[in-house]
């Protein structure tokens, strides 16, 4: 496994970020923008998030600078906005009116700096009936109709973790329309604007493939019944003589058939391309499967186009000879990771550093941003 490399910090060197304090989509879109080069601090409130772990172990937090501030004091607030006449963009994950009720909403921000890109993350978003409850990534996933589609037939809604609404449907989307607004915000005559970044709306936006193919009739409203959702036989994951899995996807014709020529199906096979067979194909594919362990499959698909992957699992992953060769994970301070991503042939990305501890970088962010009362202020939250 690779370690970090230093050198270049990445396309968005130079772009200073400031980053208040919450959990889930927001740390890790701040996070994103760190990896690609960017300076990040990170206002950590006194006593930390009410829910999260243990910071020297958040890597959410990695490649960024942390400066402690209570931001219910009116020395806090100003401190926040001295930061934002500095920065490029804010992220902030409040509820709706949070933020305002604090002296950080975007009025307060961008009468200090009319070019800042103001980015807020929310679940419900910043309006609507729902926009002032709680919720966590299962609500919103659910809501939009995206959860209904992953699971088996019959069985309840498979929980894709908080993949799918938090960091596909939250972070992807904040930083794609911070990185839309900064430029609009750098263009002859731009401005600064507020990104309202709503997990439901990007959860929806992931899901507009398949409700194309809904309205063409080529997929069904049912989860488990169709070619992408587990319901066919040769696209999901059967379970090995020793209790692991494989997952299969050759849904091309040629791929099939090479999948089917190695796993000896033979030639009484049902037809795959009748759905109403699927089931024998189904059971087929599994009994094939169960006659070897999880490493002997993975040996007989090597270097084919059959389509066919072991299931890892996240402490396996790490070591596979093709994520290892291209340093998908790497090592820093002990800790193996993903490594950042995408990749940049000018502007190469790295981990440059383990996460940032609440308050440690108070003097180091007062002298680079030159706000030497950022001190005084941090040893007031800390006590």
């Amino acid at each position: 496994m690779a370690t970090t490399v230093h050198g270049s910090r990445g396309p968005l060197s130079g772009l200073r970020v400031v980053e208040l304090a919450g959990i889930g989509p927001g740390p890790f879109a701040a996070m994103l923008l760190a990896d690609l080069g960017a300076d990040v601090v990170r206002v950590d409130r006194p006593g930390g998030p009410g829910l999260g772990i243990d910071p020297a172990f958040d890597l959410t937090n990695r490649n960024k600078r942390s400066v402690l501030v209570d931001l219910k004091t009116e020395g806090g607030s100003r401190q926040v906005l001295d930061l934002v006449e500095r920065a490029d963009v804010l992220i902030e994950g409040y509820r709706p009116g949070v933020a305002e009720r604090l002296g950080v909403g975007p009025d307060d921000c961008l009468a200090r700096n009319p070019r800042l890109v103001y980015g807020r993350m929310t679940g419900w978003g910043q309006d609507g009936p729902l926009a002032d409850r709680a919720g966590h990534d299962i609500a919103y996933i659910a809501l939009t109709g995206t959860l209904s589609m992953i699971g088996r037939s019959g069985e309840p809604p498979t929980v894709p973790a908080n993949l799918v609404g938090d960091y596909a449907g939250g972070s992807l989307y904040l930083v794609v329309g911070v990185l839309a607004a900064l430029q609009h915000a750098r263009t002859p005559g731009g401005t600064g604007q507020v990104v309202d970044a709503a997990i439901v709306d990007g959860a929806a936006h992931l899901a507009t493939m398949i409700h194309g193919m809904l309205a063409a009739g080529s997929w069904q409203d049912r989860r488990g019944g169709n070619l992408l959702d587990g319901g066919c036989p040769f696209y999901g994951c059967y379970e090995t003589s020793d209790g692991q899995y494989m997952a299969v996807g050759p849904l091309e014709p040629r791929f099939y058939d090479e999948f089917a020529t190695l796993l000896e199906l033979g030639d009484e096979a049902p037809d795959r391309n009748d759905p109403g067979q699927w089931e024998a194909l189904r059971t087929l594919v599994a009994d094939r499967f169960a006659t070897r362990t999880r490493a002997e499959w993975t040996k007989s698909f090597e270097g084919t186009d059959a389509c066919v992957a072991p299931v890892l699992s996240l402490r396996e992953a790490p070591g596979h000879p093709h994520l290892a060769d291209r340093s998908t994970f790497v090592e820093h301070g002990g800790l193996t990771q993903p490594a950042p991503a995408p990749r940049f042939s000018a502007t190469p990305v790295s981990v440059r550093s383990g996460p940032a501890l609440p308050g440690a970088d108070t003097e180091d962010v007062a002298a680079d941003w030159d706000l030497p009362g950022l001190r005084t202020c941090g040893k007031e939250a800390a006590g």
